[in-house]
């Protein structure tokens, strides 16, 4: 049974740093695309960053580029979101989620929500002073 959980949410200030950690259990993180996502009170879901398993594939959403970072520890099974210069604009709940890679065939767009099917509970990060 796959599972994944969040951690590293929390209140910062403008201009402030989290970095979010996301452990998985009962699959081999190597096999698997990653994705962090958030959503916001009253909006869609929507991929910020999605790294594929060999780090061919990068993608970051336009509004986080320069500030974000997603990273991999697959000796760990974990993979994390470093976020920089946060705004009050990125207040959201922020959700880890993976999906077993096929080379050409899954996932297929650079980092969409219906791709990825396996999710964590999510993690609340909030900007404001």
């Amino acid at each position: 049974q796959v599972q994944l959980v969040e951690s590293g949410g929390g209140l910062v200030q403008p201009g402030g740093s989290l970095t979010l950690s996301c452990a998985a259990s009962g699959l081999t993180l190597d096999y698997y695309a990653i994705g962090w996502f958030r959503q916001a009170p009253g909006k869609e879901r929507e991929g910020v960053s999605c790294l594929s398993t060999t780090g061919d594939k990068l993608y970051y959403a336009d509004s986080v580029k320069g500030r974000f970072t997603i990273s991999r520890d697959n000796a760990k099974n974990t993979m994390y979101l470093q976020m920089n210069s946060l705004k009050p604009e990125d207040t959201a709940i922020y959700y880890c989620a993976t999906v077993w890679e096929v080379p050409g065939l899954r996932p297929t767009g650079p980092c969409d929500v219906d791709e990825y099917d396996s999710w964590g509970q999510g993690t609340q990060v909030t900007v404001s002073s």
